[in-house]
């Protein structure tokens, strides 16, 4: 059974527009005090625009799809995590990388989400001016309606360029974001479980 979520568009609810984005670039090149038209800077706005339009017009594929199953109950003690889950993004705040690590569990009631689904869900917030705790809460909200359970918790470890690469330039700091629902929120041992396996893709 595959339950398609509602594609995500960009908050604007505009397209994407290559044309002036690479007209821009050339103008920015131009007020970095460059030649927009000199060798190797030629076909710099171009490939920028490429480069952001790879970045924030990402098209995850089926992200809902879900299996039956007549032997999980509710409440039952079964554990899905997915750890190491490796997101490019771009802070909205300075368009910087943000280079972030999920860690995504779920205690499944009448149903299972395919794995790979759990990975393309993540993915499909990653991809646009972003920030880390509405990725999270992204993957949090999208996950509880396709596996059609509260149970949920959500671990990003992040390196925030706009951190490490400039202004305090704290190149060591990372920011942790923990997203906690159902079972994740009242059961320690289910908490426990989804930080060690956060700890571990950290690693």
């Amino acid at each position: 059974m595959s339950i398609d979520l509602v594609p995500q568009p960009a908050v604007t609810g505009r397209a994407f527009d290559h044309a002036r984005v690479q007209s821009l670039v050339g103008e920015l090149l131009e007020a970095f005090g460059e030649d927009p038209n000199r060798e190797g800077l030629r076909d710099t706005p171009r490939r920028v625009a490429d480069a952001w339009r790879e970045r924030l017009c990402y098209d995850p594929g089926r992200t809902g799809t879900v299996f039956d199953s007549e032997t999980l109950t509710v409440g039952g003690s079964e554990l899905v995590i997915v750890n190491g889950i490796v997101l490019s993004s771009t802070c909205e705040h300075h368009l910087h990388p943000m280079r972030l690590v999920a860690t995504v569990g779920y205690r499944p009631a009448d149903c299972v989400v395919g794995l790979s689904k759990i990975p393309r869900i993540a993915e499909r917030h990653a991809h646009r001016l972003q920030l880390q705790e509405r990725i999270a809460r992204g993957i949090a909200d999208d996950l509880m309606a396709t596996a059609r359970t509260k149970d949920v918790g959500v671990v990003i470890r992040g390196e925030h360029l706009c951190m490490t690469q400039r202004g305090v330039r704290a190149d060591q700091a990372r920011s942790n974001s923990v997203l906690l629902h159902g079972c994740f929120d009242e059961d320690p041992h289910a908490a426990r479980w989804l930080r060690d396996a956060a700890r571990e893709a950290a690693a």
